[in-house]
């Protein structure tokens, strides 16, 4: 049991994503961000379950075959792709839904910040995408929405925060469309 310590994590993770949120101006999703991780549900599962060097739903996945913690969390924050599926009324089968653009930008935020906690020193701007391309496609992630942010991290890799950052501000934020011609 590791309460200190992961109060720690989840609060240097806000921390990060927030000040990421701010420098794109998406001030509401950078102070709202995983407020849901102080809660009984999934605080008490993180201390629990506390390695610090990856999160701890992997960890209760594997011990109890499945995380109340991660079902908590991903059902009360749209920052999560998974959050985005429902009931396609012609299929009658859950299917992803394109995510809108705050809750899009604040996830390349907190897969950056991610990073950022896990990696430390170690930490580089091609991190997030390493990580995106070493789970792979998600087919309960709508196919937009997997471009948009596959886009927006090879950015990040290719060109560095401050250009991507702009680019945030500038076109995705404003809802202009963008892919390979906009860079």
């Amino acid at each position: 049991m590791h309460p200190v310590k992961h109060f720690r994590t989840i609060t240097r993770h806000r921390h990060l994503v927030m000040k990421n949120c701010f420098a794109v101006g998406l001030y509401k999703r950078g102070l709202l961000h995983d407020l849901s991780k102080y809660g009984p549900t999934e605080f008490w599962a993180g201390a629990k379950y506390y390695e610090g060097t990856h999160s701890p739903t992997l960890e209760e996945r594997k011990a109890e075959g499945r995380s109340l913690a991660w079902m908590h969390h991903k059902g009360h924050n749209r920052h999560h792709f998974e959050y985005w599926n429902d009931l396609n009324p012609k299929t009658r089968l859950y299917e992803p839904v394109e995510m809108p653009t705050e809750f899009l930008v604040e996830m390349v935020m907190d897969r950056i910040a991610a990073s950022q906690n896990y990696k430390g020193k170690d930490y580089t701007d091609a991190a997030p995408l390493e990580y995106l391309e070493h789970a792979g496609y998600n087919p309960r992630m709508h196919p937009e929405t997997y471009r948009k942010l596959r886009f927006l991290l090879t950015m990040l890799k290719n060109r560095g925060r401050e250009e991507t950052f702009r680019f945030i501000r500038e076109t995705v934020l404003r809802e202009l469309p963008f892919g390979e011609e906009s860079v």
